[in-house]
């Protein structure tokens, strides 16, 4: 089942859109349909680190200082 969705966007956008469009050989419903499914896709996923993060803190698993310390090593400049 599909639904109807009206929003608006700006010119330059929809530019971009109708180029993709043509260079694609897809519909701008499909490109846009794609484009909502992966912003979900991510959103999702990184609420669910953050869920994830906030319950090990929660559960006070947290990194030492050595481990703090081995990390942050390895993007120490030289001196």
């Amino acid at each position: 089942m599909t639904a109807a969705l009206t929003t608006r966007i700006d010119d330059a956008t929809m530019r971009t859109l109708d180029r993709l469009a043509e260079r694609t050989g897809r519909s701008r419903d499909w490109l846009v349909n794609q484009a909502v499914q992966e912003y979900l896709a991510v959103q999702a996923w990184q609420l669910d680190k953050i869920t994830e993060g906030i319950e090990a803190a929660d559960r006070g698993d947290f990194a030492d200082q050595a481990e703090i310390d081995r990390i942050a090593g390895k993007y120490d400049r030289p001196a």
